[in-house]
């Protein structure tokens, strides 16, 4: 009897998980997470959000974590985890940027 509590208390507390895992973001690799900003500016391009001089700051500091990208796997080790997190850290400040500079209310002129 004891063990059945035990495993019914076992399931409750992991079906009380569950949800927490399902909502987390899908781990996405560097080069979607790229292709993923990259549409987010054309995006923002198209529907007006981002004016000229914001777009050129987004796709420069874009491109400079590409090149930072590419650094590291050239790096002789290639890829640490270190670096994967570093890169995680820039992409998400970048995200981050891109959503600031899509909701500021600066519209292209028209």
């Amino acid at each position: 009897m004891r063990k059945l509590s035990l495993f019914i208390a076992t399931l409750g507390v992991a079906a009380a998980g569950l949800p927490a895992t399902a909502n987390a973001a899908p781990w996405q690799s560097i080069n979607q997470r790229e292709a993923n900003l990259e549409q987010r500016i054309n995006q923002g391009i198209r529907s007006g959000a981002l004016n000229r001089n914001e777009v050129a700051r987004l796709r420069t500091d874009l491109r400079s974590l590409e090149r930072l990208e590419v650094q590291y796997r050239r790096s002789r080790p290639g890829l640490t985890l270190a670096e994967r997190r570093d890169l995680d850290r820039r992409f998400d400040a970048l995200s981050k940027r891109v959503y600031v500079q899509k909701h500021d209310r600066q519209r292209r002129y028209r």
